[in-house]
């Protein structure tokens, strides 16, 4: 039984491929076992991920004959995942050698069942270190609260038992991954962190840089995480939260739809208005409270086309162009 599982989905990444796979085999934890997803790439990404293969024992390939998306891939490593703890490396991304070595020794903590790595952002001319708030550990439900707004970040290593109840959302290609990671904090006893960096490479090519119609997955992905949370009969306090979380998504969503729907076909821009008209209709006003709603811009309108009123005046006047209400 390997220590760590790392899920490695792979998708037309030949260019940062051997980077990525060679930063794992530089990991000074070696007891590890690499679960590598080709999730049908077109171009010679599989053919790398068997020549190492061939190379290492401790890489594990598996082939998808249809494209399913990250998420979908994941899950299919995740059945193999032999590891005590689990964490992923996107196929882009690479982390500094002592990582993983990190991030074991933070599961020594009593009662630590998730450990956040460092993360640097790199760009092709420069890196950004993304610091962590200042804390030794959290509660699930601190760490489950603070990454709603983003306090905490989703790069982490998690017991493969929390990881295995509660695999990765597949409800969108993109997105529906953060709900996740919230599942895991909120399932954890305490959330550690640790020095290792994961370096999560910055390119105009990654589908999260993109003007396209999945950004309205956002919302879907949003309402998936509310039904789990319904499902779970979470306490009202944090389903009030993630309630105000949606309402806060829905008007920055109604904002990529205000800028870039011009950029849209006319289809997907008629769909993206219907997906925001049906995320406002199903928000529980109940649970919202005055400092999500007191702004002019988030304010609860009695009707939808109120709200798109406000919205268009709210964006105007922040001084965007892309008018298309």
């Amino acid at each position: 039984m390997a220590k760590v599982t790392v899920l490695v989905a792979v998708y037309n990444a030949s260019a940062y491929l051997k980077e990525c796979l060679d930063s794992l085999l530089n990991q000074t934890l070696r007891d590890i076992q690499i679960i590598c997803i080709d999730d049908c790439s077109t171009d010679n990404s599989l053919s790398i991920l068997h020549d190492y293969m061939k190379a290492d024992p401790r890489i594990e390939v598996i082939h998808l004959d249809e494209n399913h998306g990250q998420a979908f891939a994941r899950n299919e490593g995740l059945k193999q995942a032999k590891g005590e703890y689990v964490c992923f490396l996107d196929a882009d991304d690479w982390y500094s050698c002592d990582a993983l070595e990190q991030a074991v020794n933070g599961f020594s903590h009593e009662g630590v069942d998730t450990v956040l790595f460092n993360v640097s952002m790199d760009y092709a001319d420069h890196s950004e270190f993304c610091p962590l708030p200042d804390f030794d550990s959290l509660s699930g439900e601190e760490a489950f609260r603070m990454s709603l707004t983003w306090q905490i970040h989703g790069v982490y290593m998690v017991r493969t038992s929390i990881h295995q109840r509660f695999p990765y959302d597949t409800t969108c290609r993109l997105y529906s991954d953060d709900n996740t990671t919230r599942l895991h904090y909120l399932h954890s006893r305490r959330v550690g962190w640790c020095r290792g960096v994961y370096h999560y490479r910055q390119h105009s090519s990654s589908a999260t840089h993109q003007v396209s119609v999945r950004r309205f997955d956002y919302l879907k992905a949003n309402e998936s995480m509310k039904s789990v949370l319904l499902q779970l009969k979470v306490s009202r306090d944090i389903l009030s939260l993630y309630e105000n979380h949606r309402w806060l998504n829905l008007v920055g969503v109604y904002m990529f739809y205000f800028v870039h729907g011009k950029a849209l076909k006319e289809g997907e821009r008629q769909w993206g208005l219907q997906e925001l008209h049906r995320t406002w209709a199903s928000i529980d006003r109940t649970l919202l409270d005055q400092n999500t709603t007191k702004k002019f811009g988030y304010r609860v309108m009695p009707t939808w086309t109120l709200f798109r009123l406000q919205e268009w005046l709210y964006f105007t006047l922040r001084g965007f162009l892309g008018k298309n209400v």
